[in-house]
């Protein structure tokens, strides 16, 4: 049949339980038990918004006979420093289990403590490229998610900045996958606009490199478009209103399904360059990268994956089906910005502080990480400032 996609093999691997539903938090007790008595809370400092949580999921624990001892030092793009000092605190309490409460900073912090408080050196010595790797020493990891971006939860991925090296990298290892992940749609109630706009984006680019990538398969993609019409569909929503349960329900899900697809597919180039810019400036929150630098790789990208792009701007809007591939695919990139714009992400590199100057620097550090040799296009050091240039203007 014309069009239809190749069937090749592949691999999938999800061994996380996934809780998913409102109220579901109340059951963290009853999961934590299975895996350990004695257990590091990992969160960030305690603030209004979030400090009935912590006393409810608190009571939970205890109600098990759980002892708690709560590392509330997580901070956005997580440090090793910060990795480290939670690590002590683990091996001090001799905690048997973690758990991540929060967003994609405290999950990945969970994750790193877990295996730091567990080998010798530290997290930044296993690295994904790394010849020594995380064991089955690992602590078990636990999971509740505050937001609906970072697919953490269900991902064997754990970030870390080192502030020295002013680089930002990942440790890859299958013992990072959570045990159990609950997510419940009521603790994404409160999130500011920004906040659900930058993360739910970070779903859309997951969503979107996964389907792009050619370590993808029927399985991934399927999830990728259905995570996409729904990101499409819901996050305007949830933005204009937070209190929208329907559409925190929904955004929850499709992060639930974008991170299964980069857990076996992967990112490509906007997540490399993304993850350079935070590592350079730590104030600026991985959606905001992604969604500064996406015009312009939309740009650059689409002509080599027509088909593909073209599928993305037919689910922004069916009235793409009249058109034939080419011209659809070069609709995606005004769709995308059409997008940026109405969920309030349309920003330029300037806006987020970041100098000129340092783009040349900047464009090595995102050829670093090896996501920028799956894009359909791959490019070299001059595109990748070029295309950081252009992402300095609209």
């Amino acid at each position: 049949m014309k069009g239809e996609q190749v069937m090749n093999n592949f691999n999938y691997y999800q061994p996380t339980e996934i809780r998913f539903g409102r109220g579901r938090v109340n059951e963290i007790g009853e999961v934590v038990a299975r895996f350990g008595k004695r257990c590091l809370l990992a969160t960030v400092p305690e603030i209004p918004a979030l400090g009935e949580l912590f006393k409810t999921v608190k009571y939970f624990l205890k109600l098990k006979g759980i002892a708690v001892a709560h590392f509330d030092q997580v901070i956005p793009n997580p440090t090793t420093e910060i990795v480290r000092a939670g690590a002590k605190m683990a091996k001090d309490f001799q905690a048997n289990v973690v758990l991540g409460l929060g967003g994609g900073s405290s999950m990945d912090t969970a994750k790193a403590i877990a295996v730091e408080a567990t080998h010798k050196g530290s997290c930044w010595d296993y690295l994904f490229f790394r010849e020594t790797q995380p064991t089955e020493k690992t602590l078990p990891i636990i999971t509740i998610t505050t937001t609906s971006g970072t697919g953490s939860h269900v991902t064997q991925v754990a970030v870390v900045t080192n502030p020295a090296e002013k680089y930002k990298s990942a440790i890859y290892n299958s013992f990072l996958y959570p045990k159990v992940s609950i997510v419940d749609p009521d603790l994404v109630r409160t999130v500011p606009a920004h906040i659900t706009a930058s993360t739910g984006f970070d779903v859309f680019s997951h969503a979107f490199e996964s389907y792009i990538n050619p370590k993808g398969s029927l399985y991934t993609d399927l999830m990728a478009l259905e995570a996409l019409r729904i990101v499409i569909k819901h996050l305007p929503a949830v933005v204009r209103d937070g209190t929208n349960m329907e559409a925190r329900a929904w955004m929850a899900w499709a992060d639930i399904l974008a991170g299964l697809c980069i857990a076996n597919a992967g990112v490509t180039l906007p997540h490399g360059i993304g993850m350079a810019i935070s590592g350079f400036y730590p104030h600026v929150a991985h959606g905001e990268a992604l969604a500064c630098v996406y015009p312009a790789i939309m740009r650059y990208s689409y002509k080599s994956a027509v088909d593909k792009f073209a599928t993305l701007a037919r689910l922004f809007d069916r009235k793409l089906d009249k058109l034939d591939d080419k011209q659809a695919a070069k609709k995606s990139c005004e769709k995308v910005d059409s997008f940026l714009k109405k969920i309030g992400m349309w920003t330029r590199l300037e806006d987020l502080n970041i100098p000129k100057k340092e783009l040349k620097a900047l464009a090595k550090a995102s050829l670093v990480l090896p996501d920028y040799k799956s894009h359909p296009r791959v490019a070299n050091l001059d595109e990748v400032h070029e295309l950081l240039l252009k992402s300095c203007r609209r």
